[in-house]
């Protein structure tokens, strides 16, 4: 009985194109962008898709770790209303192979797609130096309206969907609930946290 009862050993990780066992310190992320997925990859497959010429690099990107603020790039209320985003937060990337950009938001039944108008964004966020500094498929514009202002973070891809998997997970009644604000509130302050403002000529 007591070997059905004792705790059973998590299960390891794995990389989706080596299969070697990664360790939580070594885990990375890369986009399959042909399948429009994640994948869980080890450091050495990453550092691998990073280099010029790989040769499934067209393929697999690998997702960056960088996070960016601008606070010199204020957006109110209006901004929101012309990018027609029904809830109050969104995230926004580039996708490559459709040469188009994608608007998302949390919702109970996971990322769910907002038609984007491209004038809109270009009135609201293409003139902005982090919308600048964005990369195609790897990483997202993460928008928060709170209190009459926008805050906007640069983020690697795969933590815009995580704050969609946890919205989806916490997620009660019509607003949300207590729980899940708690969580995005204290999703939003680790963004900020780990945040570096870019310079005067746009760079990180």
């Amino acid at each position: 009985m007591r070997r059905f009862l004792a705790e059973r050993p998590a299960p390891v990780e794995r990389c989706e194109l080596c299969a070697a066992a990664v360790a939580e310190q070594d885990h990375r992320h890369l986009v399959d962008t042909d399948r429009r997925a994640l994948l869980c990859a080890c450091a050495s497959c990453a550092l691998l898709m990073e280099q010029p010429g790989a040769a499934a690099a067209g393929r697999f990107r690998a997702v960056p770790d960088r996070y960016l603020t601008d606070p010199e790039h204020r957006l109110g209320d209006g901004a929101w209303e012309a990018l027609q985003i029904p809830v109050g937060v969104a995230f926004f990337f580039r996708n490559a192979a459709l040469d188009r950009l994608v608007a998302l938001y949390p919702s109970p039944a996971g990322a769910t797609e907002s038609e984007l108008e491209p004038a809109a964004w270009d009135a609201v966020l293409g003139g902005s130096r982090l919308a600048g500094l964005l990369e195609p498929d790897v990483e997202a514009l993460l928008l928060r309206r709170v209190d009459g202002r926008c805050d906007c973070y640069l983020v690697p891809i795969d933590t815009a969907y995580e704050l969609v998997g946890r919205m989806r997970l916490l997620w009660q009644g019509f607003d949300g609930g207590a729980e899940a604000r708690a969580a995005l509130d204290a999703f939003f302050a680790h963004v900020a946290g780990r945040a570096r403002t870019v310079d005067g000529k746009g760079r990180p």
